[in-house]
């Protein structure tokens, strides 16, 4: 009997650990369903949900070059199909937050323009980052975690 992926086969639980559940299938091949793949709700206790001895059909998801075949009883199970309720696209606009850029032209200074120009943009820069700065450190400086009271 060969053992191919996406093939469903009926088992019997050989073997159960605190991590999933050894499935004999027969012709001397056991394979293993994780604890992840015996339900689709959480398992906290395998032992709750299979015992020794329990009939399981197995979907086979995976045979590895080793010979270790991963089983999956959750996959296994004809689920109908659920119907897919459309919901409508809500169109998210961002609010407008950033401000402007505005190119400062001071075009009276004839001889240190460049100079000036340069200056007062970098003034400018600085002013608006500082702005910014301390906007975020108000924002986060309550979400520290930690002892203490709070930082400068």
């Amino acid at each position: 009997m060969s053992i191919e992926v996406g093939v469903k086969l009926k088992g019997k639980v050989s073997g159960i650990t605190n991590f999933g559940a050894f499935i004999d299938l027969g012709g001397g091949k056991t394979g293993l369903v994780h604890i992840s793949e015996v339900s689709d709700g959480f398992v906290k206790d395998i032992n709750e949900v299979l015992k020794v001895g329990d009939e399981v059909t197995v979907l086979v998801t995976t045979v590895g070059n080793d010979g270790k075949i991963g089983l999956s009883i959750r996959k296994a199970v004809d689920k109908p199909k659920e119907e897919r309720r459309e919901f409508p696209k809500k169109e998210f606009q961002r609010p407008n937050t950033k401000k402007p850029f505005v190119k400062n032209q001071n075009t009276n200074s004839s001889n240190m323009g460049g100079k000036q120009d340069f200056d007062s943009l970098m003034s400018g820069f600085l002013k608006d980052s500082d702005d910014r700065l301390s906007t975020l450190r108000r924002s986060t400086e309550g979400k520290r975690g930690g002892r203490g009271g709070r930082r400068n």
